[in-house]
């Protein structure tokens, strides 16, 4: 459906504007999708998002700092959703040994566990397949690369 029909709007100031609008409204449409998912195994994207990060560093753990800058959500508060997955004892937090001032953290099996146990691949191929082809996929990215400069 056109962005216009989904907003309700018509008037946009020019193309980059309409273009702006979309991505935005694409975006929530695209993470709303993705929440239902997630919501069945009683996790946010956030969380979701530091899990992989530290599945990728296991077996190595990771300091707060490397999370922030991988996170896709530069906005997130890494400490706090590291002290709530802490609390879903899905990751463990300890001094690095090194540096007493580093925390270290390290996904734990049951948070290894509950990641091959989310299925979002398939969903997101889903989402994407029923409108446009993998060609014009490769084709978005290609593009979203290049807006971001």
């Amino acid at each position: 459906m056109d962005i216009e029909n989904e907003i309700q709007n018509t008037k946009f100031i020019n193309n980059y504007q309409k273009a702006t609008i979309n991505i935005l409204y694409t975006y929530n449409w695209v993470n709303a999708q993705l929440k239902q998912e997630l919501d069945k195994h009683k996790i946010t994207n956030q969380q979701f998002n530091i899990l992989r990060i530290l599945r990728g560093q296991y077996p190595n753990p990771c300091t707060v700092n490397i999370l922030k800058e991988r996170m896709l959500d530069k906005m997130s508060d890494a400490s706090r959703i590291v002290d709530r997955l802490v609390q879903k004892e899905l990751v463990t937090r300890c001094t690095n040994k090194k540096d007493r001032r580093a925390v270290d953290i390290l996904i734990n099996d049951k948070g290894l566990g509950l990641l091959e146990n989310i299925h979002l691949e398939p969903a997101i191929t889903e989402i994407l397949s029923k409108n446009i082809s993998e060609q014009d996929c490769l084709m978005l990215s290609n593009l979203l690369d290049k807006f971001r400069g």
